[in-house]
């Protein structure tokens, strides 16, 4: 006689509800709550997961796959199935807190900063590329907030260094800082309005045309790399970038076979309406005016040896919240910027002074 052999169906993978609220390895008091938005509909928690804590030290996209395997990230109260979970419209998620590291309060460092503008409300730095603006997991000292704190250490006492504006570790240019809340309150305020102006110079590879013209196109994290941004047509960040072309030259170059030919450069102005994360590089990327130097987003082809991307934050122009003056602070071109623009023939005879302004 056969032996009866018991066929149990496999087990079928549910999503979780809010009813399992109690359930989970990790006390629910400790648990973090990330706030969902529709750009995360459809993704993979681990991905969604790394989207909202990318900015905190040690977290990576191999760390989170090891909490959800650990049972410490809750999709509505129940550990997350495994990593490539889709998180649904309407899912609760949350992370168990203690598996985020916090960081350290910065410590003051004295260093040499070159200051455009200082009143006692206002500061304004001329950052060098190279430097980094604000501390983070692989730079934990030696940035522009260390210096700025021991800057600070003279102001009266309860005034401390908050940044408006922020660069990238290789732009140059004009970052301002505010040296009281309701200061900081005053100019994000001004910001929001629209009422403070944001010039960027760009040397680009190409010759943008229109010659002047609005990059209306919406960003977000790469999903893959999360050091760089992407254009996305679903959910993202709203971001828009003026800009005008000030001056184009042609260059020999050789190419990988090579032969002799020619391409173009561009002196580009550029005016920041809101302030994304390497918005001007992939703003004019995606147009196909790749900065010059960039690592991330330029041209991987171009033989030009220029150490960073072409980008300087030039002007900023706003109406001082305190004295209600106009007031408009200038960064200088760096050496390299000015060397750049000779190199390739657009330097400041091919487009005459005042050019910037008009």
């Amino acid at each position: 006689m056969a032996e009866r052999v018991q066929v149990r169906p496999s087990p079928v993978l549910r999503r979780p509800t809010r009813a399992h609220a109690a359930s989970g390895a990790a006390d629910a008091r400790a648990r973090r709550e990330l706030p969902i938005d529709r750009g995360d509909v459809g993704v993979r928690v681990d991905l969604v997961v790394l989207r909202h804590l990318a900015h905190k030290p040690g977290v990576s996209r191999a760390r989170i796959q090891k909490w959800i395997a650990a049972g410490r990230v809750f999709v509505n109260g129940s550990p997350a199935p495994k990593p490539s979970w889709r998180v649904a419209e309407g899912d609760r998620l949350q992370v168990d807190a203690r598996e985020i590291r916090t960081r350290a309060r910065p410590r003051a460092e004295a260093m040499a900063l070159d200051v455009l503008f200082e009143d006692a409300h206002l500061l304004a730095i001329n950052k060098p590329a190279g430097l980094v603006v604000h501390p983070s997991y692989k730079h934990a000292s030696g940035t522009l907030i260390n210096a700025l704190l021991w800057h600070a250490a003279r102001w009266p006492s309860g005034d401390a260094p908050a940044l408006l504006t922020r660069l990238d570790k290789m732009t140059s240019g004009v970052v301002l800082v505010a040296k009281r809340r309701e200061v900081m309150a005053a100019l994000q305020r001004e910001m929001r309005a629209l009422r403070i102006e944001k010039d960027y110079l760009a040397v680009v590879h190409g010759t943008p045309s229109p010659a002047k013209g609005t990059i209306d196109l919406a960003l977000d994290r790469d999903p893959w790399d999360r050091r760089k941004v992407t254009v996305t047509d679903r959910g993202g960040q709203p971001a828009m970038t003026k800009y005008e072309r000030v001056a184009t030259s042609s260059r020999a170059r050789e190419d990988a076979t090579g032969t002799e030919g020619s391409s173009s450069c561009s002196l580009v102005r550029c005016r920041l309406v809101t302030g994304r994360m390497h918005q001007i590089r992939v703003h004019l990327a995606h147009r196909g005016w790749p900065l010059v130097g960039d690592p991330a987003y330029g041209r991987k082809d171009a033989t030009m040896d220029f150490p960073r991307q072409a980008l300087h934050a030039w002007r900023v122009a706003l109406t001082h919240p305190v004295t209600r003056e106009p007031l408009e602070i200038v960064a200088p071109l760096p050496d390299d910027f000015r060397g750049l623009l000779a190199r390739l023939g657009l330097g400041e005879g091919s487009w005459g002074p005042g050019v910037l302004r008009s």
